[in-house]
């Protein structure tokens, strides 16, 4: 993220080459690119070549994930929101700098903004509510939902199979 190096300006199509280093990162974001040149039967020049140009094109991230449990967030939370008598963006621009605030996203439909929200008890919920949430100039409504089962999360992958 705090790279310098420009941006290009359009899309990049994906090769197989450039589909297999992507799976190889999946499989292990921590490998290096000698290692995923090994694997690949490549150099280790033309996986960093590579991967700095899926990167430069914003087409490609690797970044680290945690497990929410493994820093004692025990409770995840959904919340919809509708907005009146302020611009929708600029509330969902103002709760995204809670810390307890994962995703923030504008959205159609019923609702205004809709949140993921991770906190560390049930102790935390009346306080994240009364005391952050609402005191949020422009919301007219909250609707909270508790996660009970994450089915998919998977929110570091974009489904590129098939692009290549």
């Amino acid at each position: 993220m705090g790279s310098k190096r420009k941006k290009a300006t359009q899309a990049i199509s994906f090769d197989a080459t450039d589909m297999a280093i992507i799976g190889a990162l999946r499989a292990d974001g921590r490998a290096s690119n000698q290692q995923i040149a090994e694997l690949l039967g490549l150099t280790a020049t033309t996986v960093s070549t590579r991967i700095r140009r899926m990167e430069d094109a914003d087409q490609l991230r690797v970044v680290a994930v945690s497990d929410f449990t493994a820093h004692g967030f025990n409770v995840l939370l959904r919340v919809s929101v509708s907005v009146e008598g302020r611009a929708a963006s600029d509330v969902a621009h103002e709760l995204a700098t809670l810390p307890e605030v994962v995703a923030a996203h504008l959205v159609t439909g019923s609702y205004d903004i809709d949140m993921l929200v991770a906190l560390q008890d049930f102790d935390d919920l009346t306080d994240f509510l009364l005391d952050k949430l609402s005191c949020t100039r422009g919301i007219r409504t909250l609707t909270p939902a508790v996660v009970v089962d994450i089915i998919k999360y998977k929110f570091d992958v974009a489904p590129i199979e098939g692009k290549a």
